[in-house]
């Protein structure tokens, strides 16, 4: 959780070179989180920021459905079925991961109005983080291309700069270091990797495949290169509660925070 903003850029932007692909696209199998092309059951809570029905980047998300088509099309014609788009009002920015699948069954289990804790915790912490961060504005990140991962392929992004990741980091840390909600059984699984989901894989590829993948996946970060940024602009994230991978929802009670 104490990496640099440097060290974040110099991680991430690694994950877009033509030997990470290589190195992931040979893993590549199906997604537990899918069945049959079905998304399975797969509860739990997460800190997203809004999705496409936020206003203010409209035109951010028009261009990922526009690159989701492009990439669809591209593998559709190779290897047809191997990606389950991820539909595009379900596309959300986690800035971090709670609770799910068997950890989630389990503090149910044993935590009355577990769903009420999480949201009175959750708000002392945005609290917290507020304090942090007396001056409000937005988060923004841009994008530097695909992120390739043996069960999903999505968008990956850097902040733009070290204001933008100080304040994610500050607000992780509020949360993770929250004692009444490691009591709930939250803690930090992964590094973080900002990144938005496009699809997910439901079978895996065939070998002779690998390196026409590979292009697809280069063509498209092509597309980046020398064009104007696409910026993420958040002012603000939620909590927010899945079912399965293509249903994430914010409900009325579940508290917010401001970048």
């Amino acid at each position: 959780m104490d990496e640099t903003y440097q060290a974040y850029l110099n991680r991430v932007t690694k994950l877009t070179l033509p030997d990470a692909y290589r190195s992931q696209i040979q893993n590549i199998q199906e997604s537990p989180k899918f069945h049959g092309g079905i998304a399975v059951p797969f509860p739990g809570y997460t800190i997203n920021t809004p999705g496409e029905a936020d206003g203010r980047n409209q035109s951010f998300y028009r261009h990922l459905v526009a690159t989701q088509a492009l990439m669809m099309s591209a593998v559709e014609e190779m290897e047809p079925g191997l990606i389950l788009p991820v539909p595009s009002e379900s596309f959300h920015l986690t800035v971090a991961d709670l609770i799910w699948d068997s950890n989630y069954h389990e503090a149910l289990a044993h935590t009355p109005d577990y769903e009420g804790q999480l949201c009175d915790r959750l708000a002392q912490s945005f609290t917290k983080y507020q304090a942090s961060i007396p001056e409000r504005g937005p988060i923004e990140l841009q994008i530097v291309g695909l992120l390739v991962r043996p069960r999903a392929v999505a968008i990956v992004l850097v902040p733009i700069d070290e204001l933008s990741y100080h304040k994610m980091l500050q607000l992780r840390r509020a949360v993770y270091q929250n004692s009444g909600l490691i009591a709930l059984g939250i803690e930090q699984q992964y590094p973080f990797t900002a990144h938005i989901p496009l699809g997910y894989f439901a079978h895996t590829l065939t070998p002779t495949h690998y390196d026409r993948f590979l292009d697809i996946i280069m063509n498209l970060n092509d597309r980046w290169l020398g064009a104007e940024p696409e910026i993420l602009r958040s002012h603000r994230a939620e909590l927010h509660k899945f079912d399965d991978m293509n249903h994430f929802y914010h409900q009325p009670r579940f508290p917010t925070v401001e970048f």
